[in-house]
Parts: structure tokens; C-alpha cells; sequence
């Protein structure tokens, strides 16, 4: 079966001529993207499919830093308060997009290789459904667990408040983050990742001016400062969840979204969870990682807080090449993981993480030379400055071999093999945040120290991933995807 079998059903579906039209040509695309999927150059056909999420991504990542800039007025406590929340944000994120959502789109992708295109629109709906039951557990776990957290990781006074501001309320929209996320890495498994581009940079169009309207007031808009910053973010996510269900109820879709309760099975929500259920443990490390390492630069105070807060802000910059990089990687491995071409997904996984581990380190690079020409753009004072050109010329020079383990992470999620990734993860957690907090809390350590575990935590993990394909390769991954 192909996609084009699917294409007489959905036409007769349509209420117009140009309905049809639209979507005769979005099918099209979906066939010839899968060709070159197949078949193409690995790199230039890569490269092709992750433009529209790099660019959205990085959108969205200047919107962040735009809203760092924006709290930046509101003082250091306020700065320190969004970065305590950050962690927690970013791990409900990461743990959408490419943990769950990792799963969603590894399986959409190998269904679609293998021809089975009404499985692939099942287990959207089913990604859906996963997305409101992980939406309402993440939302609760804030709101009870909430101050607990903030105050274990140094939290305290003006810093504890502006958390608990800022985190009710972004977290009140879990849901819309977890709808977005999912049904996105259902597109983008298809091979579809112009369509979420699009409709995640119509919501930036409204965060961007509401975020400062809110933060400082403005017009019809009371002054709720870092509460506006994330009412911002909240009406952010639920433009974008509607726009994103619109079209995947829309005629032209290539991939569809059936409001179909049958078709919501254990099987289908299984095998996304085989496979996301791994990575989002792998996703908890990561951040864990973050978490504890934050607690533990806490130690030294909140101008320490401050200063890592914004450096570490820059990993997160790495985040839109490296996710558009790796759900490239994802859908390309997944297809050939389908359709049975196991060497072709293997060399597609080192060719991703070969050109993401040269970006990665050229930025790395810059910021190890020159620290504060980033760290300058958001607090002059000298003691954040300071703990922020630590992190950055003990950690930076690391960049590459992080984000081609990180490539090496996503590559296995369309492949379905993801255990080695997740050692690596457990590897890097033990010595990032284990030995770092031994180093500093047990041994006198300083934020040098500290900062040099983490990097150490790093290298092992990327040659634990990469070491595991060189030595086992995919062959029983294609195995299993074809029984």
C-alpha cells in the first residue's frame, strides 16, 4: 500500500472541487517527500525537511530570550524566579516533543513507511488522547508540587514568589503545550513539517507583543508582571492547539485527525509509549540533570542562580537546530526503518550527528571565547557575570559532542531503539549532577568544579550512543518494525 491508496476515499470526502485540489497536491508532497526519504541524498534531503522547524524554533527561542530580556526590568529576583521555573517548563517540553513526542513520531513514521497510512491518522488521534492525560498529570504535579521544588533549588523570598507567579500560571495551560507538541511530531513523522511551522509562528505573532503588554501593562492591560509573562505563554499554546486541530480536520491534510473513539486502542497507544515511554525517561534524566545541577549552583546564592540561568539559557538555543535536526533524523530513519532499508537509516543517523556536532561546537567555540557578549545582554552585574563566564568556558567547549550524542538520541527513536540513548542519559545524570553535587556540597567544590562535571557528564554520554551503534547497528530494529 502506498499513500495514493488513501487518496480516493479522502477526495469523496470533501465538500468542494478545490477541496479536492488541495488535496490532491498536499498528497502529492506527502508521496514525493517519502521518496526522497527513500532514496534521495541523505544530507541535502535532511536538511530540507528540518529548515521549517529550525526556523520556527528559532523563532520560538529569540521569543524566550525576548522574555528574559522583558523580566530583566522587573529585577534579579524576577530573573531568578523564571529560571527556577525554566527547568520544570523545559522538562514538560522536552518531554513533549521529543520524549512522548519522539514515540508519536517514530511510529507514524515507520507506519507510513510501511505503507500503512490509516494506521498513522489512528494513532494521531491516540497521540492526542495522551496529550490531554499527560497535560492534566503535568498541570496538578505544578500547582501541589510546585513550591517544594522551587524552594529545594534554592528558591527563597522575592526569587520563591516570582517562581510561583510565573510557574501556576504557564503550567495552567499544560494541556495546550502537550497538544501542540504531540500532534506537531505526528506531521512531522509524516514528513510534514511545514504545516506545524506554519501554525506555530501564527501563535508567535501573538505572544510577542502580548508578553511586555502583560508584563508592563499597557493599554487595556493591567500590569501582572512575571504572572503576564506567562499568561502570554498559556494564549500562546492555545492558538496554536487550535489552529493545529483545525488543519488536521481540514480537507488538504495529508495526515488526518478522526474524531473516531474506536479507534483509540491499547495497541496504538502501546506502541507510541514502547518507544516515547523510553525516551521520556531519557527526557526526566536530561533535565533532572538541569534541575539538580541548578540546585547545587544554588549553594552559592541567587546572583550564582542568575548568572547560570542565563548561560544555560544558551543550551537551549542549540535546541532549534538539534530537534529540527533530530526529527528530520527521526522520520528519515523511521521510513527506512519501514520500509526495510536498515543500512540507509543507520547511515542517515551518522550523517545527522556528524553536521549537528560541527554546528554545535562552532557555537560553543564563540561562546567560549567571548562569554559575555552574551551574558552582557541581560544583567550587568558583575557577580552574574562572573558565575555565567564560568559555566560558559567550562561547558562550551563541549558543544559538538553533546549535540552529536543528541542527534544519535533522536536517530534511535525513529529506528525504535532507544536503551542505549537512555544509559547514556543515566551515565551523564550520575556524573553531571551525582558528582557534581559530592564535588560541591561534600568536598568544597566551586562553581568551576561543578561546571566541569557537567561537561564530563557529557562527553561519556555521547560515546556511550555513539559507541553503541558503531558496535550493534539496527539490524534487529528493522526486524521488529516489519513483523
Amino acid at each position: 500500500m502506498t499513500i495514493a491508496t488513501q487518496e480516493p476515499s479522502r477526495q469523496s470526502s470533501s465538500s468542494s472541487a478545490s477541496g479536492e485540489g488541495r488535496g490532491r497536491n498536499d498528497n502529492e508532497a506527502a508521496m514525493a517527500r517519502q521518496r526522497a526519504m527513500l532514496d534521495g541524498p541523505v544530507l541535502p534531503t535532511l536538511l530540507k525537511l528540518a529548515l521549517p522547524t529550525v526556523v520556527v524554533l528559532v523563532v520560538q527561542t529569540l521569543v524566550g530570550v525576548a522574555e528574559t530580556y522583558f523580566v530583566s526590568f522587573l529585577g534579579t529576583e524576577a530573573i531568578a524566579g523564571v529560571s527556577l521555573v525554566f527547568p520544570i517548563f523545559m522538562l514538560m517540553q522536552m518531554m513533549s516533543n521529543g520524549g512522548i513526542g519522539g514515540g508519536v513520531a517514530s511510529a507514524v513514521a515507520r507506519a507510513i513507511g510501511a505503507g500503512k497510512v490509516a494506521e498513522a491518522e489512528a494513532l494521531t488521534l491516540n497521540a492526542l488522547v495522551l496529550a490531554v492525560v499527560f497535560g492534566v498529570i503535568f498541570a496538578a504535579a505544578e500547582w501541589l508540587f510546585g513550591e517544594a521544588v522551587y524552594r529545594s533549588l534554592g528558591g527563597q523570598a522575592g526569587a520563591l514568589g516570582a517562581a510561583l507567579g510565573y510557574g501556576h500560571v504557564v503550567f495552567s495551560g499544560a494541556i495546550f503545550v502537550w497538544i501542540v507538541s504531540l500532534l506537531a511530531a505526528a506531521l512531522r513523522g509524516a514528513g510534514n513539517t511545514r504545516a506545524p511551522a506554519i501554525v506555530i509562528l501564527l501563535g508567535v505573532v501573538v505572544l510577542l507583543p502580548l508578553s511586555p503588554a502583560l508584563i508592563f501593562g499597557c493599554g487595556p492591560f493591567p500590569r501582572l508582571g512575571v504572572a503576564g509573562a506567562g499568561i502570554a505563554v498559556v494564549v500562546y499554546y492555545l492558538v496554536a492547539a487550535i489552529v493545529l486541530i483545525a488543519y488536521l480536520r481540514s480537507a488538504r491534510a495529508s495526515l488526518r485527525l478522526p474524531f473516531d473513539a474506536s479507534l483509540v486502542k491499547w495497541r496504538l497507544l502501546g506502541d507510541i509509549l514502547r518507544v516515547g515511554g523510553s525516551s521520556a525517561v531519557g527526557t526526566i534524566q536530561s533535565n533532572l540533570t538541569v534541575v539538580l545541577v541548578t540546585g547545587a549552583v544554588g549553594l552559592f546564592g541567587t546572583d550564582a542562580i542568575a548568572g547560570y540561568g542565563i548561560a544555560s539559557r544558551l543550551d537551549y538555543i542549540q535546541i532549534p537546530l538539534l530537534f529540527a535536526l533530530g526529527s528530520a533524523a527521526l522520520t528519515m530513519v523511521g521510513v527506512n526503518i519501514g520500509a526495510g532499508r536498515i543500512r540507509r537509516a543507520e547511515r542517515i543517523a551518522w550523517v545527522a550527528a556528524f553536521f549537528a556536532g560541527c554546528a554545535t561546537e562552532l557555537l560553543g567555540l564563540v561562546v567560549t571565547v567571548f562569554p559575555q557578549a552574551w551574558l552582557s545582554l541581560f544583567s550587568a552585574n558583575p557577580e552574574v557575570l562572573s558565575a555565567g563566564s564560568i559555566y560558559f568556558r567550562a561547558v562550551a567547549p563541549f558543544y559538538g559532542i553533546a549535540g552529536f550524542g543528541m542527534l544519535l538520541y533522536f536517530a534511535g527513536q525513529g529506528a525504535g531503539r532507544v536503551m542505549w540513548p537512555v544509559l547514556g542519559g543515566t551515565v551523564r545524570l550520575l556524573i553531571s549532577a551525582g558528582i557534581g553535587w559530592i564535588v560541591v556540597a561534600d568536598l568544597g567544590g566551586g562553581l568551576r568544579d561543578l561546571f566541569m562535571a557537567v561537561a564530563a557528564g557529557s562527553i561519556v554520554s555521547g560515546v556511550i550512543v555513539a559507541s553503541a551503534l558503531w558496535l550493534r547497528g539496527w539490524d534487529q530494529a528493522a526486524t521488529s518494525s516489519r513483523s
